[in-house]
């Protein structure tokens, strides 16, 4: 039996004013400044939202996103306030940045397909002849595209990204620096754990006083690719697909099922059985990445518990004079 999942929410907070529904997130605006992420069970793979949500996915997502979040809070400012259910985070309120800031150790996933389709120079970065699929960059390389609210996210420059007014120069160099510190924090932690991070994104936005915060998810499966590193090598030299830990799966089952986010394909059909797989795969990420048991939240009403505990905490702690 399929453990109850949640596909979409639709609340009426207390000072709500707005709400923004995301590829698998759904945010709510409070009065204006607070801003409150559920991450439901949705997935998307080829920036399309798949027919079925996945049990317990949404989370995996918000618990790992939190724990980084706190963990990394003395190195980057971030958005975060306080998480009021397992699957909510609630935190300030920022205006984003139009770009992800992409960071690669290796060479793997979308900037191996346009590698091996013979490009040499990814948002300016210029790669040598004769790499191989997953091959570990000297230096990680930013690869940055732009965030699209629909249809898929493109490549950019640096100097696009200025030229563009997408960020000031001063703005795009400090959101750099962050990115390194925050990927060099990343790869220390799952080598610790026994995993490579071998690419992530991270989104940046600005709060109401002009500082430029970390915002959404971080580490997490949906925004990284994980190696199992006692494998790697050994996979590597060899050519065989490598043991990975990360949302990469469901892509290759989509194209070995004749599905590439072309504009007219038909999604598969996911099973059960296929399913509880990538729930499988969600928790253990969630424990190889945290050290910690994964504690399924279960509730038979998982709409109802998270508008509680919202509730509540908005209540007591953001407008108690209400």
């Amino acid at each position: 039996m399929i453990p109850p999942t949640l596909a979409s929410t639709r609340y009426n907070f207390p000072g709500q004013t707005s709400m923004i529904r995301g590829k698998v997130r759904d945010i709510y605006h409070i009065d204006n400044d607070i801003l409150v992420m559920i991450a439901t069970d949705r997935i998307s793979a080829f920036d399309v939202v798949l027919p079925r949500a996945i049990p317990y996915k949404g989370q995996v997502l918000n618990q790992i996103a939190s724990l980084f979040l706190d963990a990394t809070a003395s190195l980057v400012p971030n958005w975060k306030i306080a998480e009021p259910d397992p699957m909510a985070t609630l935190g300030r309120r920022c205006r984003p940045f139009e770009v992800e800031m992409v960071i690669r150790g290796y060479l793997s996933g979308s900037a191996w397909r346009s590698y091996k389709n013979g490009n040499r120079n990814i948002c300016g970065v210029k790669l040598a002849d004769g790499m191989r699929e997953h091959q570990q960059f000297k230096t990680p390389v930013i690869t940055p595209t732009t965030k699209a609210t629909q249809g898929h996210d493109l490549d950019i420059a640096p100097q696009k990204i200025i030229t563009k007014g997408l960020m000031t120069k001063e703005e795009y160099q400090q959101i750099e620096e962050y990115t390194r510190k925050l990927f060099d924090f990343g790869t220390a932690w799952a080598k610790e754990r026994g995993l490579i991070l071998v690419d992530t994104k991270y989104e940046f936005g600005k709060d109401e006083n002009g500082q430029i915060l970390l915002i959404d998810e971080v580490h997490t499966p949906d925004s990284s690719r994980y190696f199992v590193a006692e494998t790697y090598q050994q996979d590597f030299e060899k050519g065989e697909r490598q043991r990975q830990l990360s949302k990469e799966f469901v892509r290759e089952w989509l194209m070995a099922n004749g599905f590439h986010g072309a504009k007219g394909q038909q999604v598969p059909d996911m099973s059960d059985e296929f399913v509880m797989q990538v729930s499988e795969r969600y928790i253990e990420l969630f424990e190889k990445i945290t050290g910690q048991e994964f504690v399924k939240t279960v509730s038979t009403d998982l709409h109802s518990r998270i508008e509680q505990h919202i509730v509540h905490y908005l209540n007591t702690s953001v407008r108690p004079t209400d």
